[in-house]
């Protein structure tokens, strides 16, 4: 088998990794930034780094048909501007194990939508591989020890924006397939389409909510802004562009369940901490890639 017949399932895996990496890192920025700041700062940054690539590639504006752009356009409202706020937000109340759990409910969702508003149907064995993987993937999450210890109202509260930025996600998800799928648009524009949807979604929020961008004195740390444009750089620009590509060419139950593998590769990660890993996250693991070879 050519590995091009797979590119779509490759490049989900591929931002799973990528996800699972700058989860991590947006954790700890989001102790000094707000959510909708950090959210606002990294997609810019994103952005930035996609139009040098667009300028590299000395590549012209593609002709999309009208539904296509508002398509594209708004999955990048839904799923960057607020999905991805509400995920940061989610991130400060339950911890990147936890909000990583709950991203796990993106798959099932969008296929779910897929199904309705596409009529995009998958055989039985596809839906087996999608419950184990999700599956896996939760069996692996639950029996760590979580990040954060929620108490009184924050448990609530992050397991809500838990939802909302795993049903932003999945909206965002079926959008982008509905306007990618019979387009030869590159995944790389569609990409930029959507992210500056988002962005503008987020000035407008900002613009409303003034308090939220009182974080920006802080971004005068080039620490700090380090951190956030390599977090930016590997989780949004690299990741988001390898999700659109996996979303052309893969359905979006299958793209969205194997990017939802993400907190697997935390695994190896725990390992090179010093991290002991028990014979339950071994199983988990093992579930969860049997559920990623049915896929395939």
């Amino acid at each position: 088998m050519e590995l091009i017949n797979f590119r779509g399932e490759i490049a989900a895996l591929g931002a799973a990794f990528l996800w699972a990496v700058s989860t991590l890192m947006f954790g700890r920025l989001g102790k000094q930034l707000v959510p909708l700041l950090l959210n606002f700062v990294k997609g810019s940054m994103a952005l930035g780094f996609i139009l040098l690539t667009l300028l590299w590639r000395t590549q012209s504006a593609p002709e999309l048909p009208l539904f296509s752009v508002l398509f594209l356009l708004l999955s990048g409202v839904i799923g960057i501007g607020l999905g991805d706020t509400a995920y940061f937000a989610a991130l400060n109340h339950l911890g990147p194990r936890r909000v990583l759990l709950m991203e796990a409910l993106a798959p099932p969702m969008s296929a779910l939508l897929a199904l309705l508003f596409l009529q995009e149907r998958l055989p039985a064995i596809a839906w087996v591989g999608i419950t184990l993987s999700v599956g896996g993937v939760a069996w692996v999450i639950t029996e760590r020890v979580p990040d954060v210890h929620p108490q009184g109202e924050n448990l609530p509260r992050g397991v809500t924006l838990g939802l909302l930025a795993a049903l932003g996600q999945a909206v965002g998800a079926v959008l982008s397939r509905a306007a990618l799928a019979d387009t030869a648009v590159d995944p790389l524009w569609s990409t930029l389409l959507r992210l500056g949807a988002g962005l503008v979604c987020m000035l407008a929020l900002l613009r409303a909510r003034p308090q939220a961008g009182g974080g920006w004195p802080a971004l005068r740390s080039p620490l700090l802004l380090g951190g956030v444009a390599i977090a930016a750089f590997l989780g949004t620009y690299l990741a988001i562009w390898l999700q659109q590509t996996a979303l052309k060419y893969s359905p979006t139950g299958i793209a969205q369940s194997l990017t939802a593998t993400s907190p697997l590769f935390i695994l190896p990660m725990a390992l090179l901490l010093g991290e002991r890993i028990s014979a339950r996250a071994v199983l988990g693991a093992l579930v969860a890639i049997a559920g990623v070879w049915l896929l395939l």
